[in-house]
């Protein structure tokens, strides 16, 4: 009996050593190595600070700045609490962001009124960037065909050319409107 304890302890104590701490040190390693920036979350920095992850949609307040889908500003916020197609919530919910898009004159758009799957999609549809062009280039003083120039250049076509559809990704082109405005992001 106790030959069996002592295998099984020994094959516990290897295992753990094995899987939970050689294996996770090494693979922490290779990414480090080969994906830093992916590793380390996808960090966007401006003068060596962080503004935000190219993975994670941030919350631009203003209108001075494009806005990106209605998700909230927390990624722990991701996945289960979102509404079903026939949800009173859901209805109240995109009639609000309604309401508040137009008190901003900003034509709403499907992407600009609901939240994304994840809760934390960075990116939005051509179309939802288009719609806020006007309040864009009005808030900043800049005429609305240099805006509108902006919002094509940083049109991401689809993966590989046929996967997925078009997409503006919000903190890039937030960070070329800033950079054009000589603003902070």
């Amino acid at each position: 009996m106790l030959v069996h304890i002592r295998r099984a302890v020994v094959v516990s104590i290897v295992l753990f050593l094995v899987c939970g701490l050689a294996y996770p040190f090494l693979m922490t390693g290779v990414s480090q190595l080969l994906f830093k920036n992916q590793a380390n979350g996808s960090l966007v920095k401006v003068n060596n600070k962080v503004i935000g992850s190219s993975l994670i949609g941030q919350s631009w307040t203003g209108p001075k700045w494009f806005q990106g889908r209605p998700d909230p500003d927390d990624p722990m916020a991701s996945g289960t609490q979102n509404f079903g197609p026939k949800s009173k919530l859901l209805l109240t919910f995109a009639h609000s962001e309604v309401v508040k898009l137009l008190h901003e004159g900003i034509t709403p758009t499907n992407g600009l009124v609901t939240g994304s799957g994840s809760g934390l999609d960075p990116d939005i549809a051509p179309a939802d960037a288009y719609a806020q062009v006007d309040v864009v280039a009005a808030a900043n003083h800049l005429p609305v065909a240099t805006v509108d120039h902006l919002v094509a250049t940083h049109i991401a076509g689809a993966e590989w050319g046929f996967l997925g559809s078009p997409y503006v990704a919000v903190l890039q082109l937030n960070l070329a409107l800033a950079r054009l405005t000589n603003q902070t992001p």
